[in-house]
């Protein structure tokens, strides 16, 4: 995450005059106009409107000219929830969950006197036939990954990580990018002024104090989590502890006693920017076309080099660089030497202790109160640092410029090497890139593009790394060396191919990725978006093809057209081509709402995308502390604990269709074959074989504002029970997943037909059937 204070839990409102009210608007209308002779008449009067829908509202006055109205939305007394948005042309939108009425009042804008208002009663869609349900319990597609159910370490607490039963927690983020083991010392990058800081607050297992990486690992192992760490590959870490034996004064790279005049300031540690115009100390001017960054050295800042053996880089320049520009256009210069690679006779355990990662990874390897990768209380898996892309602006002060194919390819492998020396169970995970158009590119090339790729200035504009490296896209190239490398050292150095996917939709031209749920139209914007996971029909204005000029779609125009991602199929397919054998694994992604039912639903449909399609491990990165976003919590628990005693979801993905009309053959759930999925806007249903007992477990959900009624096929089952127990979370109950009343089950009415099912699925629900047989 390249935020690590960035992302909170405030309140985000799609209305223009305020998030009172229950986040629709003003706290309470404005008053009625007192004047007898203006009459304020909001029309249409006293609506009817379906939640979901929207409605316009107009106003008129009674004599005059009509005034701008400034609309706002009110909810009745005592109503916590969401009142819905209104637009300021009187567009009304309905939330979810909805109050019985809501107030839509139109104030004029030059004279808070003159208004009127009107009630809008909002109804629930009636219930109606939902789509056709298929599960194949004879196809059995491939075993569903117990690490998909995973979460970040960051804002988790105890409670949470026990309700939800996380199956591995990660320590990630930008911080960890900086942390020094031996010392428990980290520096906040951009994130919060530089600064170093002890431990990792807001981590894993109390996000309200400081935590140790080895607190971090006792705690996993208490909860039955499996850890991910983060070892750095940029050659810094923090050297100091938060008081630097100066009074309480933070460490920090920009201090204002060197650098005076920046832009903002956390007691004397300033943010590395200096105001348009101004001088931030000796070491470099601003100019006046916008703002600048300072680029620290080893003489200010307090970290220490560390032994990665990736290529040694450093930068030279005539004139400090500002932030934001590239260093070609600064006289700025980076030379960068090989890495200092060992012979495979010469990757011993004592050559590992002695660099950062290896010698980390040995500490733990050797403790008895931890051991190896493999013991189950150690590190599982290391993810090779932490988003490349952001490294010249999240950590500028130690890595000013751009990361390249050979810095984060061969800095990966050398790494990984040191690792794997130190111990041989341990995965290793990369290259940890979250940034579209860097799946493609080398930061280089895309800044290259951005600043000097006329005449269309794009990051495929002037790609000159990946022109160096064969014209192979970055990640596939980053996948062939590893492979080469495991000829080279006979042993695989890459477990998994990790990316973050933060690839949320986006409503009024922002995305909905952490925000709250928003109102009904915000809420179909965030389900809709975990298409982008396996649909090739899906795509996003915001994710263009690649457009390298061998591409057989290469385009000449600016303006690339969109791509179908398929995010999962698309690392699939990476990995087959360039290193057979390589899981697949994204630990950061986010769709918004995760305080939310809607927020729920869409989380329990991405975790049974990640099983139906494959991926091989996944972890959130929360939109807010996990204490605040139960309703999160409850959609993992519907695959990991929905009895409360960590029943679980089956471990083996069977067929399983969504689709506008009853099929005639067999169910296909794939990539491939998306006619099969057409269902899939209203109700999503995801099947598993439980292989300890045998049963089938089908998650169901209502994506949809209202009830639901389907008939679920169950194809090819044996001797299957008559009656299946149902376990459900809704906006009936928020706080906890219920049991309900056992469904009956019709059994096959001959040879080679289905068993059958019909029920109601409650508006944005999700249900399991749990069916022995």
């Amino acid at each position: 995450m390249r935020g690590i204070l960035r992302f909170g839990g405030a309140l985000v409102c799609a209305v223009i005059v305020g998030c009172g009210g229950g986040g629709g608007g003003n706290a309470s209308p404005a008053p009625t106009s007192t004047s007898a002779a203006v009459t304020v008449t909001v029309s249409p009067s006293s609506p009817t409107v379906t939640i979901g829908g929207s409605q316009q509202f107009t106003a008129s006055i009674s004599s005059g000219t009509s005034p701008n109205w400034i609309w706002t939305v009110t909810p009745p007394s005592g109503w916590t929830g969401e009142a819905g948005t209104i637009s300021t042309t009187g567009m009304y939108q309905t939330p979810y969950p909805a109050p019985v009425t809501v107030t839509i009042t139109a104030t004029s804008s030059s004279d808070p006197s003159v208004s009127g208002k009107t009630t809008v009663s909002l109804t629930p869609p009636a219930t109606a036939a939902g789509p056709y349900l298929t599960v194949d319990a004879g196809n059995h597609l491939h075993a569903i990954s117990p690490l998909i159910y995973g979460a970040n370490g960051w804002q988790l607490d105890a409670a949470s990580a026990a309700t939800a039963n996380f199956s591995i927690v990660r320590w990630g983020g930008d911080a960890t990018s900086r942390y020094n083991y031996k010392l428990n010392t980290t520096n906040s990058a951009a994130d919060w002024y530089f600064e170093n800081f002890n431990g990792m607050n807001g981590g894993y297992p109390n996000p309200n104090t400081v935590a140790s990486f080895t607190d971090f690992m006792s705690a996993a192992d208490a909860a039955g989590m499996q850890v991910m760490g983060t070892v750095p590959l940029q050659g810094w870490v923090s050297n100091s502890n938060t008081n630097n034996n100066a009074g309480s004064a933070p460490a920090c790279s920009f201090p204002q006693s060197t650098y005076p005049g920046q832009a903002k300031y956390d007691g004397s540690c300033g943010n590395g920017i200096c105001p348009s115009g101004s001088s931030c100390g000796t070491q470099m001017t601003c100019t006046t076309s916008g703002g600048c960054s300072l680029l620290g050295d080893s003489n200010v800042v307090k970290v220490s080099s560390v032994e990665v053996l990736a290529p040694a880089c450093s930068m030279s320049c005539s004139a400090a660089m500002p932030y934001g520009m590239s260093a070609s256009q600064t006289g700025c210069v980076q030379t960068c030497t090989e890495a200092k690679m060992p012979t495979a006779a010469q990757a011993t355990t004592a050559w590992a202790q002695g660099t950062w990662s290896g010698g980390w990874a040995h500490s733990i390897a050797t403790n008895s109160a931890y051991g190896n990768g493999a013991s189950g209380k150690g590190v599982a898996i290391w993810d090779l640092d932490n988003e490349p892309a952001w490294w010249d602006a999240v950590h500028r002060d130690v890595h000013p410029a751009p990361s390249t194919y050979d810095e984060v390819t061969w800095g990966g492998i050398s790494t990984a090497l040191a690792i794997k020396a130190a111990d041989a169970s341990a995965q290793v995970s990369g290259p940890v890139i979250d940034y579209w158009w860097n799946y493609f590119y080398s930061k280089q090339d895309i800044e290259n593009g951005w600043g000097h790729g006329s005449p269309c200035y794009q990051p495929w504009s002037n790609p000159a790394d990946r022109t160096a490296h064969g014209g192979v896209p970055m990640i596939e190239y980053y996948l062939q060396q590893f492979r080469a490398a495991e000829a080279t050292y006979g042993t695989r150095l890459l477990d998994y191919l990790v990316i973050h996917a933060y690839f949320a939709g986006t409503y009024n031209g922002k995305s909905v990725a952490f925000t709250t749920a928003g109102d009904t139209a915000e809420q179909v914007a965030r389900l809709n978006s975990t298409r982008v996971l396996w649909d090739p029909t899906y795509t996003d204005s915001s994710l263009p093809q690649p457009n390298y000029f061998t591409d057989s779609n290469y385009t000449s125009n600016c303006n690339v057209p969109a791509q179908p991602p398929q995010v999962v199929p698309m690392l699939q397919s990476w990995v087959a081509k360039n290193y057979p054998g390589t899981k697949t694994a994204i630990d950061e992604y986010n769709f918004g709402g995760l305080e939310s039912i809607n927020g729920a639903v869409t989380q329990a449909d991405v975790l049974g995308i990640f099983g139906q399609y494959g991926l091989d491990l996944a972890t959130l990165w929360p939109t807010d502390q996990y204490s605040k976003q139960g309703p999160a919590n409850e959609a993992f628990a519907i695959y990991r604990n929905y009895d409360g005693a960590k029943a679980s979801f089956g471990d083996v993905a069977l067929a399983s269709c969504s689709t506008t009309a009853a099929l005639t053959a067999a169910c296909v759930p794939t990539a491939a074959a998306a006619a099969d999925e057409t269902g899939q806007g209203q109700v999503s249903v995801y099947g598993a074989l439980r292989s300890s007992d045998n049963a089938l477990t089908i998650v169901v959900i209502n994506k949809t504002f209202g009830a639901l009624t389907s008939g679920l096929s169950l194809a090819n089952v044996g001797g299957i029970a008559t009656s299946a127990d149902v376990y459900q979370y809704s906006s009936a109950n928020p706080a906890q997943i219920v049991k309900q009343a056992s469904v009956s089950v019709t059994p096959p009415v001959s040879a080679g037909k289905p068993a059958t099912v019909s029920y109601t699925f409650p508006t944005q629900s999700i249900s399991l059937f749990v069916i022995p047989q």
